[in-house]
């Protein structure tokens, strides 16, 4: 897997999109997901379906009861209506019975294309 590294496009307009956290560390905006939006992510000893709450460029926010400490890297599977993103991930925040807030770390640039078409679907 090749480094994530990739500029927000100027096609995705912010403009009536929901960006659903604002913080001035973060390198690109986060966007609400899509309600029902699913992911499959798994660490060295365990495999787990959560719900996406919002998603940027560089990562996620991941709704589950038990999410690994930060430092723990991990594995995920996402369908987009392109296809599936895998990628490379690492926890950054976690509260426990909350969820994960992961920072991508390696994707493959098809899936990095992918990734970013759905972005642009969802910022339009």
């Amino acid at each position: 897997m090749e480094s994530f590294n990739c500029e927000l496009k100027e096609s995705i307009v912010l403009a009536g999109v929901s960006v659903a956290t604002t913080n001035d560390l973060r390198r690109y905006p986060r966007f609400s997901s899509p309600k029902g939006t699913i992911l499959a992510w798994q660490t060295a000893n365990k495999s787990v379906a959560s719900e996406v709450v919002n998603l940027g460029l560089g990562g996620l926010y991941i709704r589950t009861p038990d999410p690994p400490p930060p430092g723990t890297f991990i594995q995920l599977l996402l369908d987009v209506p392109a296809g599936e993103v895998r990628a490379r991930a690492v926890v950054q925040r976690s509260r426990s019975k909350e969820g994960m807030g992961v920072k991508f770390v390696a994707m493959q640039q098809e899936d990095r294309a992918r990734f970013i078409r759905w972005l642009t679907r969802l910022s339009s």
